[in-house]
């Protein structure tokens, strides 16, 4: 059987954690070198950092960042192509994610959600792609159901998911034919770790969810993997989401 991402390099920003982590253990395991970008969880990343390379010696480096800096995105996309000499994949799974309701916005509250989830994804592809073009490489992105769908009490986060959904299809347009550009439409995949979600809304989640429960990290895992790979494929967002958007 052919390994497509066999001692290909990808970048996967946001991966010391959660998602981000599943999907770096996924390409991992399916044969990819991996730089493992993260900001502030630097015990995490070590951890999976060596996690990584104690089942294949040299095959994952950590890259710490705040990608809302200025210059930081084109300083990382350098970094790895200096250490790692290539880089054939970006994941930007990297983002911010908390409520701003309407009355309470403020302009960083802009800054953050806008700029996590839009600029800096644009920013990493544009910086990627002479290297990505060179390799045939491949975009994913990170998207959310509720870029479609907005979810209550979260009226930028949301814009934010949708203009990073419009991003996807136009960079598929603009890098082609030498790189796919796709995105992973996540439904609800973990619930957050500060207690966004309280168990109401958990419930009710739940029960518009055709297959009864939540994702797992592993889910989306899969489906960039996939989207990795998938060398007629581009242009499109992948919902893993148990259903979700066909009930709500």
């Amino acid at each position: 059987m052919s390994e497509p991402l066999r001692d290909k390099v990808v970048l996967v920003t946001g991966g010391a954690k959660r998602v981000g982590a599943a999907i770096a253990r996924r390409l991992h395991a399916a044969g990819a070198c991996i730089a493992l970008h993260y900001r502030s969880a630097e015990a995490e990343a070590a951890r999976l950092e060596a996690e990584l390379n104690a089942l294949r010696a040299g095959s994952a480096r950590r890259f710490p960042g705040d990608l809302l800096a200025a210059g930081a995105p084109e300083a990382l996309v350098q970094a790895v192509a200096a250490r790692l000499g290539r880089l054939d994949a970006l994941v930007n799974n990297a983002s911010i994610f908390y409520p701003t309701p309407v009355g309470r916005i403020e302009a960083r509250h802009w800054d953050e959600l806008m700029g996590s989830n839009v600029r800096v994804p644009l920013f990493l592809a544009q910086a990627a792609a002479p290297h990505l073009m060179a390799n045939q490489g491949a975009i994913v992105n990170i998207v959310d159901i509720h870029a479609e769908r907005p979810l209550k009490r979260y009226p930028l986060y949301s814009a934010a998911k949708a203009a990073l959904a419009g991003l996807t299809r136009a960079l598929a347009i603009e890098l082609a034919p030498r790189v796919r550009v796709n995105g992973v439409s996540p439904g609800a995949i973990l619930w957050p770790d500060d207690g966004q979600f309280e168990t109401p809304e958990r419930e009710r989640v739940l029960r518009t969810t055709p297959l009864g429960r939540i994702g797992g990290a592993e889910e989306i895992a899969q489906a960039v993997e996939y989207l990795c790979a998938a060398q007629y494929v581009t242009g499109q967002i992948l919902a893993v989401d148990g259903g979700r958007t066909v009930y709500i």
